[in-house]
């Protein structure tokens, strides 16, 4: 199982990023999918999840109403649409396989594949 983030970079407070996940074969097209999120010196953290089908979805407190996770099910990607980005979003952005079908799982232990992580850095 490989998931690939992309997407990560720069951006300034107030503005955007999109990351984006990508799987092989059908790598998660079964289960939920969430970002995660590590800052320098934290521990790694929920961001956000979506369920199998795309219906419901799951976000942390420190992002809800600027993040959107969406995924595509013909392209077997999961995007993770970021605005208003504060410098607190700096981070390395993690995608991860559920294994369960539904949004509501957010601790790490529920998730069983990982991508490789992608740097999103805010400045001020």
């Amino acid at each position: 199982v490989q998931l690939q983030a992309s997407g990560g970079g720069l951006a300034q407070a107030g503005g955007s990023l999109r990351l984006s996940c990508a799987a092989s074969g059908r790598a998660f097209s079964n289960t939920a999918v969430g970002w995660f999120r590590q800052a320098p010196g934290k521990e790694r953290e929920f961001v956000a999840a979506i369920s199998r089908r795309g219906d419901n979805t799951n976000y942390a407190d420190a992002v809800k109403g600027r993040f959107t996770i969406s995924r595509d099910i013909a392209k077997n990607t999961v995007d993770l649409q970021m605005n208003s980005l504060k410098p607190e979003d700096t981070a390395v952005y993690y995608c991860a396989r559920s294994l369960y079908s539904d949004s509501d799982y957010y601790s790490e232990a529920h998730f069983n594949a990982w991508g490789q992580g992608t740097l999103v850095t805010v400045s001020s």
